[in-house]
């Protein structure tokens, strides 16, 4: 059942309740109940004539709590614009937007970009709040605007710390806290710079804005598939660059899709993969402990901490996966154990319609396999053979890898 619009989620900026227009303010003072953070509550306190919910430390819980008021008047307050990485999100996975109505302030975001006087669309969004700083990692363009919303007074330096560690120490960053609001600041250095600790204490309510500039041999992320091989810390057991970016070619992936990367090694198809788009999914699954704890540390350093690793038999973790039901993948990557019986068949069945396979084989057994799936389900079959320079005494020629078979194939719409 649907009611009518009952929450009222308000943004609201550090000017507080002067900053609300005399509807927000109305529609506050009529409530029965008003949720918000601590700080939140506290910028209306003499405006509030109802109840009032603090969000405990587990929102959730406290959504469950408004929910009993389901109906009756309620307003949320949130900071600046809800709906931008702000609570209004959050809600609508539990609450019909039918239900809800939305005012808006200024979101930080805005007042960053109209106090350095950036563009909001040529600028990149992130948030560390909640999130490894790593994330920040692919965005690290030279000549990139970035704006980093932070978890608390600390995170600037350590931000600062983690990018003059990577080759990034002459970027300049903003330090914008408290926007908006009487205690508003501004300060602005070079990131080597606040990595030393010049900086005076900063105010826990800030958010960064950073011109990236990068040292030579800071470590950037190309924009193409096929990351370089020493990027990634392996044993060995790595899609070699060349072939691994035919490899993401083939995949084809799309915004927000989730890949099965079976057979992970290093987990370079999965974490570039990942790097495409970051609304792309991805889970690894990768039986041997060390490579599985390796793929763990590649994807964080390479800013795809959410990849997931899975560590196990291939066929019993992906009947394991179905039986969660855990939706279907949108792609799924072979790139170990082809040759074991039923691998392929398994992979084949878990795909939703319309999703992709694609399989390298380096093995007569696995060439084998993959002549059998292309007999049974079509698709496309190529050989790649890399060869590359290297020393051989005092000269140098071209040493072969080895040859790799490629099959791939769209699962049919149901």
């Amino acid at each position: 059942m649907t009611h009518p619009a009952w929450l009222h989620v308000i943004g609201i900026g550090e000017d507080g309740v002067e900053g609300l227009s005399e509807v927000a303010q109305a529609l506050i003072a009529s409530a029965e109940l008003v949720a918000g953070g601590r700080r939140h509550l506290l910028l209306v306190e003499g405006l509030m004539r109802g109840e009032r919910l603090m969000w405990p430390t587990r929102i959730s819980e406290g959504i469950e709590r408004m929910l009993r008021w389901r109906g009756r008047r309620v307003v949320v307050l949130a900071s600046g614009d809800p709906f931008s990485f702000g609570i209004g999100v959050t809600l609508c996975r539990h609450i019909p937007v039918q239900e809800m109505t939305c005012i808006p302030s200024p979101s930080s975001i805005a007042l960053a970009c109209a106090r350095t006087g950036w563009a909001r669309q040529d600028t990149t969004v992130l948030s560390i709040c909640g999130r490894p700083m790593e994330v920040v990692a692919p965005a690290l363009q030279p000549g990139a605007r970035l704006i980093v919303l932070s978890a608390d007074g600390r995170s600037p330096v350590t931000l600062a710390k983690w990018m003059t560690a990577r080759g990034f120490g002459p970027s300049v960053i903003h330090v914008l806290e408290a926007l908006g609001g009487p205690y508003e600041r501004h300060l602005h250095m070079r990131a080597d710079a606040l990595a030393a600790g010049t900086a005076e204490t900063i105010n826990p309510l800030n958010l960064m804005g950073i011109e990236v500039v990068a040292e030579p041999g800071a470590m950037i992320l190309p924009l193409s598939a096929g990351l370089p091989d020493d990027m990634f810390a392996h044993d060995g057991q790595i899609t070699k660059r060349e072939i691994r970016a035919a490899t993401l070619s083939a995949l084809a992936p799309r915004q927000g899709e989730m890949l099965w990367d079976i057979g992970g090694g290093a987990g370079s198809i999965a974490i570039e993969w990942m790097l495409r788009h970051p609304a792309n999914r991805a889970v690894t699954i990768e039986r041997n402990h060390d490579r599985a704890a390796r793929i763990a540390r590649n994807a964080l350093t390479l800013g795809t901490p959410a990849l997931r690793i899975v560590e196990g038999d291939a066929l019993e973790t992906l009947a394991a996966l179905r039986d969660r039901n855990t939706p279907p993948p949108d792609a799924v990557f072979v790139g170990g154990g082809i040759g074991s019986p039923g691998l392929m068949e398994g992979t084949w069945d878990v795909l939703r319609p319309g999703g992709r396979l694609v399989a390298n084989a380096v093995t007569l057994e696995g060439e084998v396999a993959l002549l059998a799936a292309h007999a049974r389900w079509g698709g496309s079959l190529s050989r790649m053979r890399i060869e590359r320079v290297e020393r051989i005494g005092t000269q140098s020629a071209f040493r072969p890898a080895m040859t790799v078979t490629q099959y791939a194939a769209t699962r049919p719409a149901a």
